[in-house]
């Protein structure tokens, strides 16, 4: 990492404990309308223009391992499966026959040299291109090579990859921008998949996703765990375009080391500052990951419906090697979800709280700016206009972003954050 721009987060760490206040300047947030948590209407522009024009991670490499592998996924709400072609591609497509609109992948996981459709037997390859079909003699100038799967943009970092439903959104790392360069550091090029679980909750996605970018929580509901070592006052946050954003709590005792990752391999290279202090990266519109030597969780938060959600939580670490998961891990990954339990155990009722009177708005202070950034980017990517005037949150940060310059320097010159 550059060493300019650790010493600048160390830096504003120390300014966060010792201030008495807001930094000069920092406006007064307005509050965040209450209805954009239920209104059905509103709820609607933001999957239509919002999660389905947002890259957002979908599957781990190892989810694909082999030529002809494939996984079904439908987070976004739309029948789609991903494939490993013959060149050894990962290539995502609609689970929709080009024929009457069946599925072509019917299991959930599997391998094959293509897919066929159960309902009429029309064949595609590894590469979505129509193949075979029965009686093609009954097809009057059928065009079997505009008849292929629809393809959906996929792409990767590293091991990772990321899918958008919009077919002319910009490239992954142009949209990602500072978030990809994090990503970068722990090599995620190198990183097996170690876990994967779903968790349902009944709440609105964005009361969880709230839950996420902010530290002000801790005290409160994390006194046995998360606040017995982390900082929460001397947390520094980095608002950057896009939505995207970073923040990072100090530990509380000068080299405090996590006893659960004692003994696990370590990704080689790695700033050490990594493993000084809690890094949590935020890719909007739903990634969030604590980038750390020893492996990262991934969490991802899934609208379902208007009140309920699912969050997965992804492992990725450095291999172990040969052998069966270290025990370590079960308890690693104990501990975590411990920890994430005390973050859900609100969701629910606060879901009840939303849809009642009693709720108006939700005032934030400048801990939770965060928070106010991601509805921000929400309203722009709907269209100012089209929100309604009620539920509008007006952009009050922009002088707050910060812009990252992510041109490779030259080898003879330092680089600048």
């Amino acid at each position: 990492m550059n060493p300019n721009e650790v010493q600048a987060i160390k830096d504003q760490q120390a300014y966060e404990s010792k201030r008495g206040g807001p930094p000069e300047g920092f406006p007064q947030l307005p509050d965040i309308p209450g209805d954009r948590y239920v209104d059905p209407e509103f709820n609607k522009l933001e999957i239509e223009r919002m999660w389905h024009k947002s890259w957002v991670y979908a599957i781990h490499s190892d989810e694909v391992p082999e030529v002809g592998s494939y996984v079904q996924w439908t987070r976004l709400g739309e029948p789609l499966f991903f494939i490993r072609g013959e060149d050894n591609e990962v290539r995502c497509f609609y689970n929709t026959c080009r024929h009457r609109g069946a599925p072509v992948v019917t299991e959930e996981n599997g391998k094959s040299r293509g897919v066929t459709c159960k309902y009429h037997g029309w064949t595609y390859n590894t590469r979505g291109e129509l193949i075979n079909l029965r009686d093609r003699r009954d097809f009057v100038d059928l065009d079997m090579s505009c008849r292929g799967l629809i393809q959906v943009r996929c792409e990767n970092i590293g091991n990772l990859y990321f899918v958008n439903l919009d077919p002319e959104a910009e490239p992954l790392r142009d949209y990602l921008g500072p978030a990809a360069r994090d990503l970068d550091e722990v090599k995620p090029d190198t990183l097996i998949l170690v876990d994967k679980q779903a968790i349902k909750v009944n709440c609105n996605v964005k009361i969880l996703l709230d839950a996420f970018m902010e530290t002000y929580h801790l005290k409160s509901i994390h006194q046995n765990t998360v606040d017995r070592f982390l900082d929460h006052r001397g947390t520094a946050i980095t608002l950057w375009d896009k939505g995207h954003s970073r923040m990072v709590t100090p530990y509380k005792r000068e080299g405090w080391k996590d006893p659960g990752v004692k003994g696990l391999p370590e990704v080689e290279g790695v700033d050490p500052f990594f493993e000084n202090t809690n890094y949590s990266l935020f890719a909007y519109p739903n990634f969030v990951s604590p980038v750390a030597p020893a492996g990262i969780p991934v969490l991802c938060f899934w609208p379902d419906s208007i009140d309920t959600m699912t969050i997965e939580v992804h492992w990725f670490a450095p291999t172990w090697g040969d052998g069966e998961r270290p025990e370590r891990w079960d308890m690693r990954i104990k501990n975590f979800v411990d920890i994430l339990d005390e973050d859900l155990q609100f969701a629910d009722k606060i879901q009840k709280s939303v849809e009642s009177a009693g709720l108006r708005g939700f005032p934030l202070n400048y801990q939770e700016r965060r928070i106010y950034h991601w509805h921000a980017e929400l309203d722009k990517r709907i269209g100012e206009a089209d929100v309604p005037e009620h539920m509008r949150v007006p952009d009050k940060l922009g002088d707050w972003i910060t812009e990252v310059d992510l041109t490779p320097a030259k080898a003879s010159e330092p680089a600048e954050s």
